[in-house]
Order: C-alpha cells, then structure tokens, then sequence
C-alpha cells in the first residue's frame, strides 16, 4: 500500500477515565488517555472520552490532562460515582498486576448528543472490553461505534481484566470493528470462548479475520514483537529490547502508533515497526505518559508522525 497524503485526524479513545495507584505513587491511567496522548504525540488530534466524579480524583485527572494537552470537553461528570482507580503492583520483570475498582464513574457511561456529534466526526475509535463490564457503559459505546463515520477505522482492543469479559461481549465487539487488537495469552482464551481450537496465533487471526469480516488482526507478544495479519498479508517484527521501568501503557502506545499508520495506508512491515518502537519507548519510562523527549524519544515520534 502506498502511503497517502498526510493530514491531522480525528481520534477517539473511548472507555475507562481512571488513576493508577503505582508504588511510586498515582498516575493517571485508562486506555483512553493513554491512547489519545501518543495519538497526539503522534500528531493527530487524539481526545479520550470517558465519565470522572465529582470528586478529588475527577479534578486532578482533568488537570493531569490539561498538562497533557488533551481535550476534556468530552469528560463526563458524575455526582453519584467515584472516580475509577486500579491498585497496581508491579513485578521485577515489570509486569504489571491490576485490582480494579468496580461500580465507578466510567461505569456509567452516558449516550449524550455531544458524544453523537463527536462520533459522526471521528475518522478512527478504539474501544476495549473491561469498559463493557456494566450493562449502561457497554450500551452507550456501541451506539458510539455505530454512530461514527461509514469509513472510520473502529479498533477493538481487547483488554481481559480480572472476570470483566464474556464471550458474548468479545464477539459482538468483533462484528463492529475494522482492527482487533489481542496480546498472545489473551488470543487463546478467545479461541475456547469461541470453542475453536487455537492452533497457532497465524491460524486463530486468520479465523477471527473470516469469522467477523475483519482487515487486520494484530497479535502483540510483550518484548517479543507483534503479528499483523491481514486477507492478503502476513507481517511478523521481533520487538526492540529495552531496560523496562514498567509496561503500563505500552499497549496503549503500540496502538496508537498502529492506528497512525494504519490511516496513511502505510505498508504493513512499516506499521509494525513502528508500533513496537513506540510502544519500547512507553515500557522504558516509568507510566504511560512519559514526556515526549523522554529517552530520547523525540527525534523518533517526528519521524513518525
């Protein structure tokens, strides 16, 4: 594919607004943010859309994403719920291990005609599953989906957390995207939610691509790199080694990265390149949200971007 002419998209990331309660203290966290900042970084418009309390936590995280330079106008407030936190603990390999709070903010996502006219503006959404555990959040996302643009790119990116997933949830987010995104352990989870065998990640993608209409499924494998795979092509990247502060967020970054290209038509190898030195980049930094001349980073996102 040949790439196309550059211009600043619209990006949504749709779903959990919450605080991460790291050891070294709180972050704010939630693939929305997250996504949105490297999307911005990346040099589109990226704006996280989600639901705060009006509380404490709330205000801080419209402050923390001011200091980001991110959009808040499309942050919900909420006067009978508490603002979303996880507690996170973070291994010596620097996984991260998630408790999440349950019956918060994000959980009540509400369909409003703001967000209708945002979705009808979108030229690409990504939305995950731990923010369809509650039946009034699940609802409003996929009116959010389905209200976007015809030709938006509309990625899923699967995210099991904890108990917060059915089968049923998973395929019916499937059959409204364009993109899946899932990481190695989760891909064979889905296969038996499915009840298919899981042969191999090529042949489970392959699957999943004809089982729901799909253009490209893409597998990531933590230090070891990704697989894209599309109808047509196959592309497999070993990953970038990195001293790891922690991973948290460096999914979100490998997506952000993968949406970028994939809207500028980019070849597939170059997607996958990219994708994992953005999402290295994340993993080598402590949080999900490191400045953008962090390590160096810099000279590399203008080369993306």
């Amino acid at each position: 594919m040949k790439e196309i002419t550059d211009r600043r998209h619209i990006i949504v990331g749709l779903g959990e607004l919450l605080w991460d309660m790291l050891p070294s203290g709180k972050q704010l966290g939630g693939a929305p943010a997250n996504f949105a900042y490297i999307t911005s970084l990346l040099g589109d418009e990226g704006i996280p859309i989600s639901r705060l309390g009006q509380d404490v936590l709330g205000e801080a995280a419209i402050l923390r994403l001011r200091e980001l330079g991110l959009a808040t106008a499309f942050i919900q407030e909420d006067p009978d719920h508490l603002t979303g936190t996880v507690q996170v603990d973070v291994d010596a390999a620097g996984q991260p291990r998630f408790e999440i709070s349950e019956s918060v903010a994000w959980d009540f996502l509400e369909w409003t005609p703001q967000w209708q006219r945002l979705a009808q503006q979108t030229d690409a959404l990504c939305f995950g599953s731990l923010a369809q555990r509650s039946e009034q959040s699940r609802s409003t996302i996929r009116k959010f989906v389905l209200a976007s643009q015809p030709n938006s790119v509309r990625i899923f990116d699967v995210n099991l957390r904890q108990n917060f997933y059915t089968g049923q949830i998973i395929a019916e987010s499937m059959k409204l995207a364009t993109v899946v995104k899932v990481n190695h352990e989760e891909l064979p989870k889905i296969m038996r939610l499915f009840e298919f065998e899981h042969r191999s990640e090529e042949d489970s993608a392959r699957r999943l691509l004809s089982l729901h209409d799909l253009k490209l499924v893409c597998v990531t494998r933590g230090d070891s790199g990704s697989l894209l795979v599309t109808r047509d092509e196959y592309n497999e990247h070993p990953g970038f080694r990195v001293k790891v502060a922690d991973t948290v967020g460096a999914g979100d970054a490998f997506t952000a990265a993968l949406v970028h290209g994939y809207l500028r038509r980019t070849p597939l190898a170059h997607i996958n390149e990219r994708a994992n030195r953005v999402g290295a980049w994340v993993a080598s930094q402590s949080g999900a949200t490191p400045a953008p001349n962090a390590g160096g980073m810099g000279p590399t996102l203008s080369a993306i971007g």
